[in-house]
This record gives C-alpha cells, sequence and structure tokens, in this order.
C-alpha cells in the first residue's frame, strides 16, 4: 500500500499543485487540520510564493479578520505603518504572533517595493470580524461606510446622520460582552436600537450599490471594494448580534453558519480580483458541511467552501492537509487503520497526492476509519476524499 501511495506523491510545489487541474483555478484553497503551529504556515507560505512568480496568483487570503486585514494590506502594497503595528492590530485570533505570518508579511512588502501597482501581492482576511469569545461592534464598518457616501453622495439621500449612528451605536462595550456568547440575554443584538441599525445598513448598502458608478469614478476601484468590504461587515455582523440574542435550541448552529457566510461573502469577492490563494480550517474550506459538536450539541452548517464552490463550480479547487504526528500537542502515531496512519508509511518531506487517486488506493484495502479527533485537531474524514481535489501530508508536525 505505502508503495503504491508513493507513486501518485509529488513534492508540495506549484508545478505539482497546477498538475491536479486543467487549468489554474481562480480560488486555490488550503487548508489544515488545526491553528497555531507555523510548520504549515510556512509550507503555505512557500507555495504562495511560486504560485505568484510562476502562476499569476496576486492575493493570499487568511482565516483572519476582514476588516482588520486591511491594515495588513496597505502596508503590504504601500508601506503604511509599520511590521509591529499590523502584526499587532491587522490579525485576529492572535495570528499576528505566529513568526511564519511575520515571514508572510515582510516577503511580500518586499516583492512589491518598486513594483507598478497592478503587479502587487495583496492581502486579505476572510474572516468576520469575530472571535471566539464576543462579536465586534459594527461601529467601525457602518461609519466607514456612512463616510465614504457622505463624502461622495447627495447628503439629503443618506437615510441618516453619522450623530444618529452613533447614538445608536452607544458604546461599543455593549456590543463586545462576553457573558452574550453563551448567554443569549446578555446580547445587544435585538434592542430597538440594534432593529434601527440593521435597516439603516440596509439602506447605506442599497445606496452603495446604487451609486456604483458614480463611486468608483470619483474614487477607485479599490476604494469601492473596501467599501463593499464594509457594507457587508456591517450587515453581517448586525446579523450575527441579533441571532446571539436568540434562545432557540438551533441558537449555535445558526451562529457558526453564519459565520461561514460571512466569509463565503468575503471569498466571492475576492475572487473577483483574480487568482487568489486562500488559507484557512480544513472545515471551512471542504465542500462538505461542516460539524462539531458545541455546548454538547452536535451542530451541522454550509461551510464557507460548499458556498463558494457552489459559485464558482470548477474555478473553485481544495487542498486539504493531514498531520501524522503532532506530539507536543498530544497527537501521536497515527493508527494504521486510519488514512493519516496509511500516510504515515511514506517518507517525511511534505507530499501532495490527487484525492481521486489516493482515494482509489485507499479502497483496495480494508476500510479505513477516522482518525480519533483531539481539542483543536480534525482529522480528515476519508469519506471526504471525492470531494477533495488534493491532499498535501506532514509526517511530523513540529512544536514551534
Amino acid at each position: 500500500m505505502a508503495n503504491d501511495i508513493k507513486d501518485i506523491a509529488h513534492a508540495v510545489e506549484a508545478s505539482a499543485v497546477m498538475g491536479l487541474f486543467a487549468s489554474p483555478p481562480r480560488m486555490l484553497t488550503l487548508g489544515e487540520p488545526t491553528h497555531e503551529v507555523d510548520a504549515p504556515l510556512r509550507l503555505r507560505n512557500a507555495l504562495f510564493g511560486q504560485l505568484v512568480e510562476r502562476e499569476g496568483y496576486r492575493t493570499i487570503a487568511i482565516e483572519s479578520d476582514c476588516v482588520a486585514g486591511q491594515l495588513v494590506d496597505d502596508y503590504v502594497t504601500t508601506g503604511a505603518g509599520t511590521l509591529d503595528e499590523v502584526l499587532e492590530r491587522g490579525f485576529s485570533h492572535g495570528l499576528g504572533a505566529s513568526a511564519a505570518n511575520g515571514e508572510l508579511v515582510r516577503w511580500m512588502r518586499a516583492f512589491n517595493e518598486g513594483r507598478p501597482v497592478s503587479d502587487r501581492v495583496r492581502f486579505a482576511g476572510f474572516d468576520g470580524p469575530l472571535e471566539m469569545a464576543y462579536a465586534a461592534s459594527p461601529r467601525e464598518t457602518l461609519t466607514s461606510l456612512h463616510r465614504c457616501l457622505a463624502d461622495h453622495v447627495d447628503p439629503d439621500l443618506l437615510p441618516c446622520t453619522a450623530e444618529t449612528l452613533d447614538r445608536l451605536l452607544g458604546a461599543d462595550d455593549r456590543w463586545t460582552d462576553p457573558a452574550a456568547m453563551l448567554d443569549p440575554s446578555a446580547s445587544f443584538g435585538r434592542s430597538a436600537e440594534a432593529g434601527e441599525l440593521r435597516l439603516l445598513a440596509d439602506d447605506l448598502g442599497a445606496l452603495l450599490d446604487a451609486w456604483t458608478p458614480h463611486l468608483i469614478a470619483v474614487t477607485s476601484r479599490d476604494a469601492f471594494d473596501r467599501a463593499l468590504l464594509h457594507a457587508r461587515a456591517a450587515s453581517g455582523l448586525l446579523r450575527y448580534h441579533s441571532w446571539m440574542a436568540d434562545t432557540s435550541p438551533s441558537r449555535l448552529a445558526r451562529l457558526t453558519g453564519l459565520r461561514d457566510q460571512m466569509m463565503a461573502g468575503n471569498l466571492l469577492a475576492l475572487a473577483e480580483r483574480g487568482r487568489v490563494l486562500v488559507h484557512a480550517h480544513n472545515g471551512h474550506l471542504q465542500r462538505d458541511m461542516s460539524s462539531m459538536r458545541m455546548g454538547g450539541l452536535p451542530l451541522e452548517w454550509w461551510s464557507a467552501g460548499s458556498i463558494v464552490n457552489a459559485r464558482l463550480g470548477e474555478e473553485y479547487a481544495f487542498l486539504a492537509t493531514a498531520f501524522g504526528t503532532m506530539r507536543h500537542q498530544g497527537v501521536d502515531t497515527p493508527p494504521p487503520d486510519t488514512l493519516e496512519g496509511i500516510l504515515y508509511a511514506l517518507p517525511d518531506e511534505p507530499l501532495l497526492m490527487d484525492a481521486s487517486e489516493l482515494a482509489a488506493a485507499v479502497r483496495a484495502t480494508d476500510p479505513v476509519r477516522r482518525a480519533s479527533a483531539y481539542f483543536g485537531y480534525a482529522p480528515l474524514d476519508p469519506a471526504h476524499l471525492p470531494r477533495i481535489d488534493g491532499v498535501v501530508f506532514m509526517k511530523d508536525v513540529p512544536e514551534d
């Protein structure tokens, strides 16, 4: 079995990845089974560099706050700010502390130095402005959207003034109370003020859409795209806050689905820009429904990848990453009757396999079960192989 799989395994390089497809996909996604380890991020960085230099990719998107990510994009494209500032404020989920993410930002800035605007690489976060413990206030997104419109559209067309927005938003801490994640009664999301803000966000987004030709002409396509991002994020945040106040049994499943829906909207917008490499957890990028247990309940929702794949079709591609061991986090040698256990007999270097060829090789053996999950680590489900384009295997993942 190991020899059969070794025959279909390749080094993880752009040429091998592109060999999986008839033409370069507009959106190439690379998953990982866990977060907070740098080895797969360094593999991502090396692959992105090759895709930029050989295949014309110009954007990388990661599982981080889409609004904060604008600071990183400004830095890598224009040099605005400092590296320390963007690592501290431009990433969510603690990702700015990753040495590999710092290396990525430095490489992008160096690559762009002296290049024409049209040839620069771009950075994007595609997650919502959300953390595990809270959701952000919609203040930044709503006020930025309102300011863009107020600067370039007849004020009489705006549905409200900046002062009205400020009054309705109130103090940010009433939106970001961590207690609201588990206690619906602590959420501000279904207050009278929040309800009025949802209507105003809808009206501001509609006005932005209606004035598209004018706004692009008097600003730029980049500025307009940024306003669209603020409109999506504002509406998404207000919807998320509203459902945080829900008391039904489907509350958590709804919230996880809303997060991936926000991700999908941002990814579809990035796909309009050109070829993009996306990096996130396998569960967000897979073509299947996502699932997990939270609060003792099984949750299921459509992943961002499944939504984007339904829209982009063959222009969406998914490479899933599997680990053999990650001993510093308790992931020891995988059992031989699991997918990871079969792959563990391969050589040490990271390897790429065509998922359909791997599925055919695995089917020739006894039934293969899914390995046990650990906290924060999700092994690949062998049943998903038919809906994956390629599998990247890292045999022994070191502590950073």
